[in-house]
């Protein structure tokens, strides 16, 4: 007996955990299974998609006689155990190629690919630079740029996140070409030597979903120049970097003289509204400002209109510019401020926002025309 007298939730936890890179259409079918490790008291569940691979490992109370791999459809595999009653204990036998899994009246009979096929990746962390950090400062810094990530674009280096370690601080990096967004944590220890590596869009999407928010769960990072290993609350993730250069992102932050503060539940409903009549295409609305006066505007091709008003501080010269609203909604929706800046050069410039309340971040968008 592979598995005896395990509760469903002992298997499904592990399983949730390591499947989220698994897809279901693979060209290699192994890649669509997940490998399980039984050592008697004790079992690993191992996906990999080639690129990124997750492990995780979990007690078994009653330890198994029978130690052993086996690989199974990782999307299968966790719809039956979702399926089944909370609290139900089921068994799972091995025979030739197939998988029976059983719980009271309930048989289930899975395929089994042969585990030694399964392409677990070969680790090289040679010569690590390690990093110690909170998991809900790493979350926090992760989720606040990754939406700026681009997806599928040909410069592959912008389909993952940029980070840098320098001196006492983690910065975070992401940009897809129209907009950049950058934050930057606090380190409790200094590393002595600069280091930045790309972070493949996968892994960090990954990491965003298994970090917790617990202020005192670490996480440890170690950086070679092929591969990251992220290790934390018993997962270990081991990735592939983007070979690259980065942007100077530094060069792309502006320095602007004009600038406005706005409460951010207000401009965000106000783009809200009139994202419903812009372009579906292109998604344009306008920014007229004046003296202490804000006018957002969008329009489509069928000549249909909305208009919003917001009195704001704003001094300066008069401004007509338009921006995707989507990039500027998404920038609002991943920041927790009550306020948020807006700073503008001319009508040809991108605009920067800022939050008071995170004082490192900083979200840049390029202008478009309409």
């Amino acid at each position: 007996m592979f598995i005896e007298k395990v509760e469903k939730e002992t298997l499904l936890k592990p399983l949730q955990i390591v499947s989220g890179i698994v897809e279901r259409k693979q060209t290699l079918p192994i890649l669509s299974n997940v490998l399980i490790e039984n050592m008697g008291s004790s079992m690993t569940f191992t996906a990999t998609d080639l690129e990124i691979q997750i492990s995780t490992s979990v007690d078994v109370p009653t330890p198994s006689p029978e130690q052993g791999r086996i690989t199974l459809g990782a999307k299968k595999l966790q719809e039956v155990l979702r399926v089944l009653p909370e609290k139900v204990f089921l068994s799972m036998d091995v025979k030739e190629n197939k998988a029976q899994i059983k719980s009271n009246k309930s048989k289930f009979s899975l395929q089994t690919l042969p585990s030694e096929d399964f392409p677990k990746l070969n680790i090289q962390l040679e010569n690590t630079k390690k990093i110690n950090v909170s998991q809900k400062k790493l979350k926090y810094l992760l989720q606040s740029v990754q939406y700026a990530m681009a997806q599928q674009d040909v410069r592959y280096y912008l389909n993952g996140l940029l980070l840098v370690v320098e001196g006492a601080q983690l910065k975070a990096v992401a940009t897809d070409g129209h907009r950049l967004a950058y934050n930057a944590i606090d380190l409790e220890e200094v590393l002595q030597e600069k280091t930045e590596i790309i972070l493949p869009r996968k892994a960090v999407t990954e990491l965003s979903r298994l970090l917790s928010d617990i202020e005192d769960d670490r996480v440890l990072l170690e950086v070679s120049t092929q591969q990251a290993m992220i290790s934390f609350s018993g997962i270990t993730l081991v990735t592939k970097l983007i070979d690259g250069k980065f942007p100077d992102f530094e060069r792309v932050i502006p320095k602007y003289d004009q600038h406005m503060m706005l409460d951010r539940t207000t401009i965000l409903q106000a783009l809200q509204r009139v994202a419903i009549l812009s372009n579906e295409k292109f998604r344009g609305v306008r920014f007229i400002l004046t003296e202490k006066n804000l006018k957002i505007v969008s329009s489509n091709s069928e000549q249909e209109e909305a208009q919003e008003e917001l009195e704001t501080d704003f001094h300066g010269n008069g401004i007509d510019i338009a921006f995707n609203v989507n990039y500027l909604l998404e920038g609002l929706n991943n920041v927790a401020g009550a306020t948020v800046s807006y700073a503008f050069g001319d009508a040809n410039s991108s605009v920067l926002m800022k939050t008071p309340d995170t004082p490192h971040y900083s979200y840049v968008v390029m202008p478009m025309r309409i």
